[in-house]
């Protein structure tokens, strides 16, 4: 039965009643739907606070180590989601002797573990904070913090207030690509998170869960809620963008 058709046959139903019924006729669950979203939001939060200096770092940096961090932070693009997860499940598997080190000294576990989630996040959706970020700083002229500099500010002074106000839509863009590439995560979330209800199990995996038993009107809604939701997200990107002709990603 739809929401649709429930109101139809009894109009006077509590909202919450027939959506609670539609809920329980496709046994969908809103875990993995909050799950997703909160994963999205810390990870977002944690990126913002450290890949703003990264990508401050990146855009005046001409050393040479500089070409190395750049090829490390851009390997989450071209290298495959499962092989990621894979060498962090080894890193942090109490199996291995580093993995066993954070969890009996500092009681910290990332595998199978929500934290494990937002490590894995953090580091797969790392180059699409840094690199709008970068892009923007790199356009910038010169000259506005040398006239900072100038007039006595310093160099964190400059890139608060002189700087980021200039590449104000560059930054929304980044949080916003952050936030819809961590809902679409699965490959890696599910070689160090695992399928733990309650814990590790996200939508796309709600997904893949229900394919595999075969429900696919199960299946579908989850795939809806992600499809609108990442649908929202991209479109809201290309409006930040509408004054300047250039791609998201840039």
């Amino acid at each position: 039965m739809t929401i649709y058709s429930a109101l139809m046959q009894r109009p006077c139903l509590n909202v919450t009643a027939i959506v609670s019924d539609f809920f329980y006729n496709y046994q969908m669950e809103l875990g993995p739907l909050w799950l997703t979203v909160k994963l999205a939001l810390i990870t977002t939060i944690i990126l913002l606070i450290i890949g703003l200096p990264i990508a401050y770092w990146l855009s005046k940096s001409r050393s040479i180590p500089k070409l190395f961090i750049e090829a490390i932070i851009t390997m989450p693009l071209v290298l495959p989601p499962s092989v990621l997860g894979f060498y962090l499940l080894l890193a942090f598997s109490p199996q291995n002797s580093f993995g066993k080190w954070l969890q009996e000294a500092l009681n910290i576990q990332f595998v199978f573990s929500f934290e494990g989630l937002v490590l894995a996040s953090v580091i797969y959706s790392l180059p699409f904070m840094i690199g709008p970020v970068r892009s923007a700083l790199n356009h910038l002229p010169v000259s506005l913090k040398q006239a900072s500099f100038t007039m006595g500010k310093s160099e964190v002074q400059t890139f608060f207030y002189v700087l980021m106000p200039n590449i104000r839509s560059s930054v929304l863009t980044a949080i916003v690509l952050t936030f819809a590439h961590t809902i679409g995560e699965f490959g890696v979330v599910l070689m160090i998170g695992g399928n733990i209800p309650g814990v590790t199990r996200v939508a796309s995996i709600a997904v893949y869960d229900a394919v595999e038993q075969m429900n696919y009107p199960l299946a579908n809604i989850y795939s809806l809620f992600l499809f609108a939701l990442t649908f929202v997200i991209v479109v809201s990107v290309f409006i930040l963008n509408k004054v300047s002709v250039k791609s998201p990603l840039e």
